[in-house]
């Protein structure tokens, strides 16, 4: 019988719909920042919908800073860098705009701002986040134009040590931002590739917070729901850029999953970071390619809580096989390819990524007990593109 313990956590204020980005200056105000610095990523740096945040803080009073030195998988000398702007600035505040990398970038520079200890010495083991000055934390408004990470209501970000060439957790409850603003007008001109791979990112997390072993009923409705947005209206936002319902679910989506997987992560994820290391792949994009092949191998642990994912996505079948033959389907659909050869990632390094896969925090929470041999199997059969071979 599965233990009936948990503890549970949910996101914080959400000022969701079209428009809302106008609201961002009363955003600072109420999270208490006088002088933001505006963090984003280098693809937004010179985009429209940055212009127009910025002045929307200008117009109503603020003289923000500005950062957008990071790369898509982030690495410690963009948080460095971010700390060094944000400091001779004097700002007390960050507005995180952008996706994932913005979004943990800016997160992190607010909670790094007043600690005296390295970054890596909060990563997310044990109760190592209690070492942190919780007084010196910064706030952060966050502002998503991508709807899949979800980190805008998560209380961790992704860094990469250069040192172990790893992708590290660092967390601190109070890393959540204070609000967050969700307008699915900042997302209208996401091109169609990558809203398909951030939208399957936003799947891959409900999807791996459902099959997480735990005690958490709150985590897995949302997950199921979530689930059904992105079957719904995925290829809606994927087929028509400006469909505002579409942009506007599939953020809810987002955030769902963000919230759910606090019960946890599994396979999918442990592999996919590794990828963005070394290959510096995407990570929505990463996610998607491996999805099935750890359902693969995860099907004897999350066989029976299928038939009920199969209802809520109204599938014609309910059991893994109906599960599988759609979401092979469904990625096609949405023009993801089938293996990680499709994306230049090489099988050479097959041990070395299972190692690192088995070592991954995401690890703990998969539904199926693994070792570096199981991972690196799982990362054979996606990248050569066979599904059965990651059973």
């Amino acid at each position: 019988m599965t233990t009936l313990t948990g503890a549970w956590n949910y996101p914080t204020r959400v000022l969701a719909g079209p428009g809302r980005i106008a609201e961002l200056g009363a955003a600072c105000r109420q999270a208490g920042i006088a002088q933001p610095l505006f963090v984003t990523d280098r693809g937004l740096a010179q985009a429209a919908i940055t212009d127009r945040a910025l002045a929307v803080l200008r117009g109503a009073g603020f003289a923000p800073g500005f950062y957008a030195d990071i790369r898509s998988n982030p690495v410690e000398a963009n948080l460095d860098d971010g700390l060094a702007v944000y400091r001779a600035g004097g700002h007390d505040g960050v507005v995180a705009f952008g996706g994932g990398s913005g979004l943990d970038i800016g997160k992190l520079i607010a909670f790094m701002a007043g600690q005296s200890r390295p970054v890596w010495d909060f990563e997310d083991v044990a109760d190592w986040w209690t070492r942190a000055d919780a007084a010196a934390i910064a706030p952060v408004v966050a502002v998503p134009t991508t709807a899949g990470t979800g980190s805008e209501v998560g209380r961790a970000a992704v860094l990469t040590d250069g040192r172990s060439h790893e992708k590290k957790i660092i967390f601190h409850p109070l890393m959540l931002p204070k609000l967050v603003i969700s307008d699915p007008e900042l997302t209208v001109g996401l091109p169609p590739t990558v809203t398909a791979w951030t939208g399957l990112d936003a799947f891959t997390h409900c999807f791996e917070a459902y099959c997480a072993p735990g005690f958490h009923p709150m985590a897995d409705g949302i997950a199921l729901e979530g689930m059904r947005l992105v079957k719904d209206y995925l290829p809606r936002a994927v087929a028509a850029g400006g469909d505002i319902e579409a942009r506007a679910m599939m953020l809810a989506a987002a955030s769902m999953g963000a919230a759910a997987f606090q019960k946890g992560l599994g396979a999918t994820h442990s592999i996919a970071h590794p990828l963005g290391v070394l290959y510096d792949t995407h990570h929505g994009l990463a996610n998607a390619v491996i999805l099935p092949y750890s359902a693969t191998f995860n099907r004897p642990a999350i066989a029976g809580r299928l038939p009920l994912l199969c209802r809520v996505l109204d599938l014609p079948g309910q059991d893994f096989t109906a599960f599988r033959t759609w979401l092979l389907a469904f990625r096609r659909l949405l023009g993801i390819p089938h293996s990680l050869g499709e994306l230049g990632v090489p099988a050479d390094r097959a041990d070395e990524i299972g190692a690192m896969a088995q070592r991954d925090p995401s690890t703990g929470s998969n539904p199926r007990a693994t070792t570096p041999a199981d991972m690196a199997r799982i990362f054979r059969a996606a990248q050569s593109g066979t599904v059965e071979e990651a059973a």
